[in-house]
């Protein structure tokens, strides 16, 4: 009685497999510990030799169904390289996606050259825009700060000086196109307007040939130095080119007129220091810090010069 059941169930999965146009792959192993107990169960009974012949096919259906066919080892081999390839394409997107990103951080940094961020690169400038500055600087400003504006001892600064670039702001630059320094020789230049003032700063910064330090510089501590002793290095040291209280040209200096209100109101005390210790190379503004310097002044003397000035507008106002 069991071998007929065993046997009728084995019919059943023959009839079904010979009847399914598409061979159904038993991959459950469920099935096969199926199969393989009714087989044997035929196998060691004796009595029922007529099962050999099931035990023969299911054998060979089994061992059959393992093996893939050419095809369909085709097909999954594709399959599997097209997953592989996948797998590596998404890598390589995820590389790209992360250059990307870095990329356009360093393009977000270097975007802010000279407005105010420290970077190791020289800012890079819209040539338009620096062709269209010096066609306006050449109509309203070459007259006074020369060709290139190197400037001219006496008469204006040079305002493509390396060092000057490296630490002057968009902001200082701009407002002081538009503003002009009262009590000297450089008229306010409003009447341009907001684009061609722009197009001069580029114009101006296509000749920066150091890293931007405006960040830095301004980032500085202000001045906490003695203004009565300040007032004494000024007037031994930086009054023989600023002349007296900083009066610039008009005392007859060759420097420039930096105790006015006009130049203190738009810089930093950073920038000052800044100044003062490295000075500005190719012009009268020497270096007064380090051994090499034209006076070896100290920190603290200044922040005391600093402080001074910053009286300056103040006691000529009285």
């Amino acid at each position: 009685m069991n071998c007929i059941k065993c046997h009728s169930k084995i019919k059943k999965y023959h009839s079904r497999i010979k009847n399914n146009k598409n061979i159904i792959q038993i991959n459950s192993l469920y099935h096969y510990r199926t199969l393989l107990a009714y087989t044997s169960h035929s196998f060691f009974n004796i009595k029922n030799n007529h099962a050999f012949p099931f035990l023969i096919f299911i054998l060979l259906w089994m061992l059959l169904s393992a093996c893939d066919s050419p095809e369909q080892q085709v097909v999954t081999q594709s399959k599997s390289d097209a997953s592989h390839k996948k797998i590596v394409q998404d890598n390589k997107l995820l590389k790209s996606t992360r250059a990307g990103l870095n990329a356009s951080t360093n393009t977000r940094k270097l975007s802010t050259a000279g407005t105010g961020m420290t970077l190791n690169t020289v800012p890079h400038i819209d040539p338009v825009l620096a062709t269209k500055g010096k066609a306006i600087y050449l109509q309203n400003c070459v007259f006074c700060h020369q060709a290139d504006a190197i400037g001219k001892p006496g008469v204006a600064p040079s305002l493509t000086n390396k060092e000057f670039l490296s630490i002057a702001s968009n902001k200082f630059l701009y407002e002081t196109i538009r503003d002009g320094r009262s009590g000297t020789g450089m008229p306010p230049f409003k009447h341009l307007g907001k684009n061609k003032i722009i197009a001069l700063i580029a114009y101006l910064r296509e000749h920066a040939t150091l890293p931007s330090r405006v960040k830095a510089v301004a980032g500085q501590s202000a001045s906490h130095g003695d203004p009565r002793l300040g007032k004494l290095f000024f007037s031994q040291i930086c009054s023989t080119c600023h002349g007296p209280g900083g009066n610039g040209y008009t005392a007859g200096g060759t420097g420039t007129a930096i105790g006015k209100r006009g130049f203190l109101s738009k810089v930093s005390d950073g920038f000052i220091r800044t100044t003062i210790k490295e000075g500005r190379s190719n012009t009268r503004m020497l270096s007064f810090q380090g051994p090499q310097a034209l006076a070896d002044l100290s920190s603290k003397e200044i922040d005391d010069i600093i402080a001074y000035m910053r009286t300056v507008p103040g006691e000529a106002a009285k």
